[in-house]
């Protein structure tokens, strides 16, 4: 079991050692092995992000911990038409495992079913939930600054898209379909900032989203040191 799972529960939690460590486990056996930017180190980070929210905000660790542990627990490549589905399928999964788990309770799997049904960014879904609101600023967190770059690369490259579209790399055209890596950074990347719920979450987004914009600042020169004049 990966030992830095265990950080994440230093700042609090309500559940014994016993349910962490299963969940935990579970979470690590069965996340996709062969999508680096959904891979179970993608899952850590949104469940200490998670829990760094959830203690500024007074959330309920018992339904964080499994939400952000099986939030991405089913995941498709985003060409797929199957990935319309990844919520309601990981949300399904948490509520068949979480009811199996002795000493969990019950009576919150719902909510916990809702949280993780409730973090998709494609479908634009305003959270009612405060851990909701929770887990999806720490999934979206995950989709602006440095980390966001390898991980919109890393799916381009599983899908075989070109990091830009040359004919206009930086979307100076307006909206576009999803041609290249850079034009998620205008789709995404750019964006999320603003649908942030909680305040540390809007501050680590405006930090992460300055340092965006300084990369494309650097791209832009870089290409056009690459161009023939």
């Amino acid at each position: 079991m990966n030992n830095s799972a265990f950080l994440a529960f230093k700042c609090y939690t309500e559940m014994n050692n016993h349910i962490e460590k299963e969940l935990i486990k579970i979470a690590q056996e069965k996340q996709t092995k062969t999508d680096p930017s959904h891979d179970f180190q993608h899952v850590l980070r949104v469940l200490n992000l998670s829990l760094k929210i959830g203690v500024e905000e007074g959330a309920d660790s018992e339904i964080l911990i499994p939400a952000a542990l099986f939030h991405d627990i089913i995941v498709y490549r985003k060409d797929s038409f199957n990935s319309k589905n990844e919520a309601q399928e990981s949300s399904e999964f948490a509520k068949n495992i979480l009811k199996k788990i002795n000493g969990y309770p019950k009576n919150k799997i719902a909510a916990v079913a809702e949280c993780i049904k409730q973090c998709s960014f494609s479908k634009g879904i305003k959270p009612d939930l405060l851990e909701s609101k929770i887990i999806q600023d720490a999934d979206r967190l995950e989709a602006t600054g440095a980390i966001s770059i390898m991980r919109t690369f890393s799916s381009c490259g599983q899908m075989s898209k070109q990091f830009y579209d040359p004919s206009d790399p930086f979307c100076l055209n307006g909206f576009v379909e999803f041609r290249s890596g850079l034009d998620l950074f205008y789709r995404r990347l750019l964006i999320v900032e603003s649908g942030m719920h909680s305040q540390l979450a809007k501050e680590i987004a405006k930090r992460r989203t300055v340092f965006l914009k300084f990369f494309l600042k650097e791209l832009r020169l870089e290409l056009e040191e690459a161009e023939i004049t």
